[in-house]
Formats: structure tokens, sequence, C-alpha cells
């Protein structure tokens, strides 16, 4: 991607500001080896790398408003970048200069029992905050599937979900204040631990899901719920994808449950995972397979949940229900469904990833159209992800008789068609990865001009010189 003519590059000058800023040790130029690190996300499409040309690694709000005012005076391009697991190229540096890296920012800063909140720095990791507020019978409820290498501060960017938001939500459900430095370089306060608050308008809820193009987040007041008494996880398997998919709207809706996930793996997702694991699928018939899970404040309670759930499936054709109520047999359920995405990585090199969502209503309408869209363009769909929120991820395999030129070629028109037909269902392009780099082209699928027009002079409002991550969501 050719650089904005409005940008300047970024030269010794600027890199000697950048050191006495934040030390020598925190600054990466002129290495391409330690950079190339940064110069992609896990997306796994072809072409969303770009090499910064320069790596900051600040340690505090105040050095990152000293770095953007710099990089406003220079007109140099700013890129927020977390833990570098997001699947959007959001925090790729698509024009080059900045790569912001707030890692160092790592700390937990409070743990307000009383209030039942905690107050952290973007850097930290998003397990790491649940280990510290377990003994305090509290844990953060919005956290997404990748909780293990995630960070906080990528979560709130990307306002995260993950499998449990069905019951309890996404990430800014819970986020009560945040620490913003602004394109501009001035440090703002948002929001407090207060639960209730109508004081102007909601800028915490406007920077949550922003992706790094409003401000970059310093610090966030979390706030906790109470861990459930007793829980339990379901592994229900299928003889095919089309059972398991309609009892999805079953059990929320003739169960009286509501469950705290709701996970679908389809054939290709279960068996290139127990395979990925070096295991053996507990049926070689398996088409489909739910993963349900059930918390409550009392094991009696529980127990009824998912006794209910379990008579529902095996009267809608369940191959049989395996209980995890155990924590050992519940890691080891959890661990499936967390590793289908590096299984499917392991046996398909050549992939799409994409992030469907559809109203839950509509999921038996999407698989219907993914299975039309392997007919007409001669590829493989699996899909597994969030079926009680309507939120399935498709990974676009290539098939082996495919040739790598004609893969390509079709990349744009799949996406293209792709999109048109979430679109048709009531759904939208990304429901928890974010619009980044990679789906920014695609925004007026699903957005009209006004809206895009709107959101773009709010970009402009925050960020005059448009220095700030630039690239990302707008077309």
């Amino acid at each position: 991607m050719s650089e904005p003519e409005h940008f300047s590059p970024v030269t010794p000058a600027i890199v000697a500001e950048l050191r006495a800023i934040v030390g020598d040790a925190h600054v990466i130029y002129a290495d391409p080896e330690r950079m190339e690190d940064y110069s992609h996300d896990e997306t796994v499409d072809e072409g969303h790398r770009h090499m910064p040309d320069v790596v900051v690694l600040p340690g505090s709000a105040d050095e990152v408003a000293a770095i953007m005012r710099l990089a406003n005076r220079e007109r140099v391009p700013v890129t927020p970048r977390g833990a570098g697991s997001g699947l959007s190229a959001g925090a790729v540096a698509v024009y080059g200069g900045i790569l912001l890296s707030l890692t160092r920012l790592n700390r937990i800063l409070e743990i307000d029992r009383a209030n039942m909140l905690v107050v952290v720095e973007p850097g930290v990791i998003t397990n790491d905050i649940n280990e510290a507020v377990r003994e305090y019978g509290l844990f953060h409820a919005g956290y997404p599937m990748s909780v293990e290498m995630c960070s906080i501060g990528g979560n709130v960017a990307e306002n995260a979900g993950g499998g449990r938001a069905i019951k309890y939500g996404v990430t800014g459900r819970y986020i009560l204040g945040l620490q913003v430095v602004l394109p501009t370089g001035e440090i703002v306060e948002m929001g407090g631990k207060r639960l209730k608050d109508v004081t102007g308008y909601d800028m915490v809820h406007l920077m949550v899901g922003s992706e790094g193009t409003l401000g970059i987040v310093t610090r966030i007041i979390v706030r906790l719920q109470p861990l459930p008494a007793a829980r339990a996880v379901l592994l229900v398997p299928f003889r095919d994808v089309r059972s398991a998919i309609a009892l999805v709207s079953e059990v929320m809706t003739r169960a009286h449950v509501v469950p705290a996930a709701i996970e679908f793996l389809d054939r290709a997702s279960v068996h290139d995972t127990y395979k990925y694991m070096g295991e053996r699928a507990p049926r070689p018939d398996i088409g489909a397979m739910l993963l349900i899970e059930v918390d409550g404040s009392s094991q009696e309670q529980v127990e009824t949940d998912y006794g209910t759930i379990a008579d529902l499936c095996l009267a809608a054709g369940a191959l049989d229900v395996y209980v995890g109520d155990k924590p050992v047999d519940q890691k080891r359920i959890w661990t499936l469904r967390e590793k289908v995405p590096r299984a499917i990585d392991a046996y398909h090199a050549w992939q799409i990833a994409e992030d469907s969502v559809v109203p839950p209503a509509q999921i038996p309408d999407l698989m219907l159209e993914m299975q039309d869209m392997e007919r007409v363009y001669g590829v493989q769909v699996i899909a597994y992800g969030h079926a009680g929120d309507g939120n399935l991820h498709l990974r676009i395999v290539k098939l082996d008789e495919m040739s790598l030129d004609a893969w390509r070629a079709l990349y744009h028109p799949f996406l293209d068609d792709f999109y048109r037909r979430i679109a048709r269902l009531g759904g939208t392009i990304s429901a928890e990865h974010g619009i980044g780099s990679k789906r920014a082209a695609y925004l007026p699928f699903v957005m009209d001009e006004a809206l895009i027009a709107l959101q773009k002079r709010l970009k402009a409002a925050f960020d005059p010189l448009g220095v700030l991550n630039p690239g990302k969501i707008f077309p």
C-alpha cells in the first residue's frame, strides 16, 4: 500500500527523539529480523504484512502522549499494538511509520474488591486478570476465546467477544472507565468506578471497539462478576450439521435456560482437531458437534439445567451427550474447542478466515449459503464458533486439485459474494475480529454512505491529521 502524500518518513532525527522519550532499549530501528514480528498479526490471509519503519515500546501514558505529539508535529503515522493476536490486520502498520507497542504497560494497578472491579494497564494478558481476582471469588466475564494470549487493551480496542457472550456479553459491557491518549497527544480520563453515569456523551463506549483509531488506551477500569458456584460442560455429537444447528434455537426457546456458551463445530473442524491433538474422536460418524456450558449459583440448579438440555439434545437426534461436571473434564472439553483454529491452520495451508455474524435464527440459512458457495467456487468451507449468538468463524480452504493461480483469482470475487450473502441474511462483516485493513473495502456492503461519512467526520474530529492507525475501518 503506497504512502499518502501528507505522511512523512521516519528519519534518524525522529528516531533520536523517540529514543530520548522511551530510552534506547525500547526502540527497534534498522533491525528487520527483530521488527518482522511486528509486521503482522494472526491474520492468515495473504497480503496483510507491512513492515513498520520503527518500533517503540513506551512505558507510561506520558511517553505515549509525547510520541503522539511528535507524530503530529512531523506527520508520521502511528499504529498502536497490543499482543498482536488480532485477526483483521488492525495492528499492522500499513503505511509504515511508528509501530507503538503497549506490551510494557502490563501492570494490574488495583483490585478493588469492595466495588468489584480491577484497574489495569492495556498490556495485561486477559487471563492474568482472572488469575489475580479468582481468590476473591470474582472473574472478568467478557473475555474472548484467545484469553491466554490476548491483552485487555486489544480486547477493548476490538470490543472482543467469545464463547460465553451468549450469557455474559462482550468486553464493552464490563468497561467502566478509560484513560486515553488522544491522537493529538492530550491525556483524558473517561468514566470511572461508577456503575451509572450519563454525564455527557458516553465516551467510554465510543472508544470501546474503535480499533485504535480514535485514541490509545493506557488504563482500563474493568467491572468484575462473582464466580459461578457450579458449572458443567456438555459435549454433544450429531450425525449431521443440520440437526446440530437446528438445536441451538431450541435450547434457548424450549429449555428456558440461558447457557453460558453454545459452541458449534462442523465435521471437518471436529476431525481435524482430534487429529491435531493426537486423539480419536469419540465416534467415527460425527458430522457436527455442540459444546454447551451451563453455570449457576448452585450445583443442584446446574444439574437441573444440564439435564433439561441433555434430554432436549437426545430427542433432537444427538448421538450421545458427554457431561463434564468436574474441572478436569471441563478443561478437556474446552481444550478441544480452543484448539480448532490451530488444527485448521496445521492442515490447510491456503485459506481465508472470516468472522461472520447473522441473527441467531438465521444460522441454518447461513450454513445453506455456505454449502452453495462450496459448490459455486469449488472450495471447502469449515465452520465453527459461537452458534448461540449467531457468530460463526468460517475458514474457506483451497482443495488440493485447485491451482494457486485459480485460488488467488477467486479471492476477491468470493469475498464480494460472501459479504453480500451475509448482508441479505441481516448479518454484518465482523462480529468480534474487527474491520482493520482486512475488511475495510467491504464496509459499504453493510453500512450506508451517510453513516460511513458520519464516522469519518468523527475520526477527523479526534485525529485532524489522520496519523493514528491510518488505513483501518474505512474504505
